[in-house]
């Protein structure tokens, strides 16, 4: 070896390469354009783990995907771009538009197109855009009307859900009945038609809906979700044990999803596996409502992050400024969201249609220590839902009338003795006993022994939730006697609806 060739290697470096996704990017390109995109797929790919927030990376990997037919990992990927990391990237729309389309998915693909146009009406991808919803027109005869329909079942949708979180079980089953018949496979509906009939102690009928959701869709996870809620309100511990463990090995990409998964946990009281999926979706910025952010609140503190807690409260209070003094430090305990009787829902419920829930709300009115002010207020006096006996039923906790709406309000006063607070479940038991009562107003029947009626309204409700309880076991409990209890069983089983 020369003695030149030994000073090259004394002075030479060894550099080391670090390769950055800017240079695998560059690679994916390359080979894009080579139309080589298993290539470009595997750059691409590698690209993203070295640069996971970089939108261009992945945009370009989607539409590599959409290259190679893979449709849905693309979407994924797009849907990832606008939620996660810019969703002011327009072109995305653009693309989905184009899968959608691809898929047979011609409202998604509208949807998606409008959007880019919305978006970016000069892009570059305009006239393309124009072309692709002319075409729609074509492969989607009535897309419109489908359109219409689409936006009527997410507003008939919303209207029962204001129902159910107001407590108007009865209009909301009306209305979800109508939905359902109109659209059979429309999932949603038949998951809120099972909680309605649920919270109205109909739990048979509520059980057969979810069975029938997961036969004709297994997996449906608000289906899976709400037979956790029920067995957990039914003190079933084995089902809430069993349904506990399935639902943690659930990993769902969808934002309802998982907003509902952690939603669940936290109602259970399963508050770590609730606060990690409520906490993702808060890192990742969901814009969340009142019902998210208090149970996001509820996890955190019961997970040990008390100053988080608190902060969040904040945004509870924002949204729902009737959940003052209901925090998880407080002395109350969390119940299901929307069904707390503060005095505005006890107006909604003044305003119903059914007479059973104007009733129930008057009860509510007299153990809220608000009556006084709901009594005298222009929205009650102005109310043309009221009837005679309504209005009986005021007079007499004003000023003490006799009536035989005393009867009513004593054994529902009976009833909260054990039943308190009134929330999600306990309203059935309740709007149950003043729709037999408005029966038995019509029959002139004795109403003396209230704790024989109390006992009796009690043993039915619970046989209506398939709960397993004897008539000795509620004697017992109402200080009464087996036969009695049996006899006043029969009367009210006889003016049931």
């Amino acid at each position: 070896m020369g003695k030149d060739a030994k000073a090259r290697i004394q002075k030479g470096k060894i550099l080391s390469f670090v390769p950055t996704g800017e240079y695998y990017f560059t690679k994916g390109i390359k080979a894009y354009h080579r139309r080589d995109f298993k290539k470009a797929k595997k750059y691409l790919g590698r690209a993203m783990q070295l640069e996971p927030g970089e939108p261009m990376i992945i945009c370009q990997l989607a539409i590599v995907s959409t290259e190679l037919g893979e449709f849905e990992n693309s979407n994924r990927l797009l849907h990832l771009i606008l939620e996660d990391l810019d969703q002011e990237m327009a072109e995305c729309h653009y693309f989905l538009a184009n899968n959608y389309a691809h898929m047979g998915f011609f409202k998604d693909a509208y949807h998606h197109a409008m959007m880019y146009i919305e978006l970016d009406p000069n892009g570059d991808f305009i006239e393309d855009t124009e072309d692709l919803l002319e075409l729609l027109s074509f492969e989607a005869e009535g897309l419109e009307d489908e359109l219409y329909e689409q936006d009527d079942l997410i507003m008939k949708q919303e209207q029962a859900r204001d129902l159910l979180e107001s407590g108007y079980f009865p209009k909301a089953i009306e209305l979800l009945n109508d939905v359902v018949e109109t659209y059979p496979e429309y999932w949603s509906a038949y998951n809120n038609l099972a909680l309605a009939y649920f919270y109205l102690g109909k739990t048979k009928k509520a059980e057969s809906i979810l069975d029938d959701v997961l036969d004709r869709n297994p997996g449906n996870l608000h289906a899976l979700c709400n037979r956790l809620v029920f067995a957990h309100y039914q003190g079933k511990t084995k089902a809430v044990s069993r349904l506990m463990e399935s639902l943690k090995k659930i990993q769902p990409m969808f934002i309802d999803h998982q907003f509902k998964l952690g939603a669940t946990f936290a109602l259970v009281g399963e508050y770590e596996s609730a606060y990690f999926w409520l906490k993702k979706l808060y890192k990742n910025g969901f814009d969340g409502d009142g019902p998210f952010y208090y149970w996001l609140s509820y996890s955190s503190y019961y997970t040990g992050h008390e100053a988080f807690a608190k902060s969040i409260w904040k945004l509870v209070l924002k949204h729902s400024p009737d959940k003052e003094n209901f925090e998880p430090w407080g002395v109350n305990k969390p119940i299901a969201i929307g069904f707390e009787d503060y005095s505005g829902s006890i107006f909604q419920k003044l305003e119903s249609e059914y007479i059973e829930e104007r009733l129930f709300a008057i009860f509510l009115a007299s153990i809220s220590g608000k009556a006084g002010e709901i009594f005298i207020s222009k929205r009650f006096y102005e109310n043309q839902k009221l009837t005679t006996m309504e209005k009986n039923y005021v007079s007499f906790l004003k000023s003490g009338t006799p009536s035989i709406i005393k009867g009513a309000q004593e054994i529902a006063e009976v009833l909260y003795e054990s039943h308190q607070p009134i929330g999600t479940v306990e309203s059935g038991l309740y709007l149950m006993w003043f729709s037999v009562f408005v029966e038995i107003s019509k029959s002139g029947l004795n109403l003396t022994n209230k704790r024989a009626w109390a006992g009796a309204m009690e043993y039915v409700w619970y046989k209506a939730s398939n709960e397993k309880i004897s008539q000795q076991e509620i004697a017992r409990r109402y200080d009464t006697s087996p036969a009695t209890i049996g006899k006043y069983v029969k009367l009210v089983n006889k003016h049931m609806k």
